[in-house]
């Protein structure tokens, strides 16, 4: 009788091991018997039994930014709210305080405010350059503090060290995307637990949604069960991408980091552009606390503001620089632009926008792996096509 069709395929264990590590495209794995599985509960043996709560290439990738972060564990979700949501969930709940910077990624802001409305959790903000201000903000019931290692989209620097000690033994959370452990390890100056939406830098390619966070093993078991129980768990493939894109990081950073500061230098001396927001610029307020946390540089982000025109001069900027594309993410090969007041921070009113310097004459770069000689020119074009000047500079 010859095998139905349900039953083919299995590929039995290899002796030779691949060079590049599989994908394990599994919903689930075959248990042996109850004993086994009873010892994979008790975590006693290794292995996996449901992909929601774990699998090979989320285990490889959580491993590889653990030891990249300097953590005793790490985990993977499906994407960076993912992360930053499950480790929320997990250290506090209804009628808890929680302490956030004030200028934040946009959803991340949106994700506080539905904490706040729909659960009951109380949330103060505070400003993350000034690390005196958190001891007048924290209570009792304080859980945690979450903060970006440079800020979404004005790269403003936070002192984590000072940060950390002034929280008196709250966990501190920081979202270290924009630096990656490349340029950073926030555990190393006082933070708990350290996230990443992995679709950016970590990858490094724009084709993957995943976030991960890295901190004490018994923190990342809490914030692997909330991952499971709410269905927040990453893609196998992804997970196997992002693991691939590790590979090329420092590599990749170097490179970003260091045009992205002489990309700052051109525009900041555009007659265009009225502000330039990056640390490395001297008139930036918190280029002091830069080179001494980053002497690597920050990234590949510089955001910059027009003198006037609001939202038709950037479209007219937009518009312009053809070779440029709009694209409301960040850290792809490729260098972007975005503008935070109608993507990432849309959701606000403009007076909240403004009042955490977010502009409708604001735009941000993502500065991909093109070089400089490249970019300036075209970019060059397009703000003076946009700024009404006849000549290139």
């Amino acid at each position: 009788m010859t095998q139905h069709p349900s039953r083919m395929g299995h590929v039995p264990p290899i002796v030779t091991p691949a060079s590049s590590p599989p994908i394990f495209q599994t919903t689930a794995f075959d248990i042996p018997d109850l004993d086994v599985l009873a010892a994979l509960h008790a975590g006693t043996a290794d292995g996996h039994i449901y992909t929601r709560d774990s699998n090979p290439n989320h285990k490889a990738l959580a491993e590889s930014i653990a030891t990249l972060e300097g953590a005793e564990s790490g985990a993977v979700f499906a994407s960076g709210m993912g992360a930053i949501a499950a480790v929320a969930m997990t250290l506090a709940g209804t009628g808890d305080h929680i302490l956030v910077g004030r200028s934040l990624y946009g959803i991340t802001l949106k994700l506080m405010r539905r904490l706040q409305q729909q659960f009951g959790v109380d949330v103060s903000y505070f400003d993350a350059t000034d690390a005196a201000s958190v001891a007048g903000h924290l209570q009792t019931s304080t859980k945690f503090c979450l903060i970006e290692t440079v800020s979404n989209p004005l790269l403003e620097v936070a002192d984590i060290a000072s940060i950390a000690s002034a929280l008196n033994g709250v966990p501190l959370v920081v979202d270290s995307t924009f630096t990656t452990p490349e340029l950073i390890r926030p555990l190393e100056h006082g933070a708990e637990i350290v996230v990443h939406s992995a679709s950016k830098y970590l990858n490094g390619h724009g084709d993957v949604m995943l976030g991960v966070a890295a901190g004490s093993a018994s923190h990342m078991r809490a914030v692997r069960a909330t991952s499971s129980v709410f269905g927040q768990n990453a893609n196998p493939f992804e997970s196997w991408l992002t693991q691939r894109g590790l590979r090329t990081l420092p590599l990749r950073m170097q490179q970003i980091t260091k045009t992205t500061s002489q990309l700052a230098e051109f525009l900041s001396q555009h007659p265009a552009v009225a502000t330039v927001y990056h640390p490395t610029l001297r008139h930036h307020g918190t280029h002091r606390l830069a080179t001494e946390l980053y002497p690597d540089g920050t990234g590949g982000i510089v955001s910059f503001a027009f003198r006037d025109g609001g939202k038709a001069r950037v479209n007219a900027f937009m518009q312009a620089a053809e070779s440029i594309p709009f694209s409301a993410t960040l850290a792809d090969a490729r260098t972007t632009i975005s503008h935070p007041a109608t993507t990432s921070h849309g959701f606000m009113t403009k007076a909240e926008r403004a009042d955490i310097g977010i502009t409708d004459e604001l735009v941000r770069i993502s500065v991909g792996l093109e070089p400089i000689e490249q970019l300036k020119p075209e970019l060059d074009a397009a703000l003076n096509s946009a700024s009404g000047y006849a000549e290139s500079r």
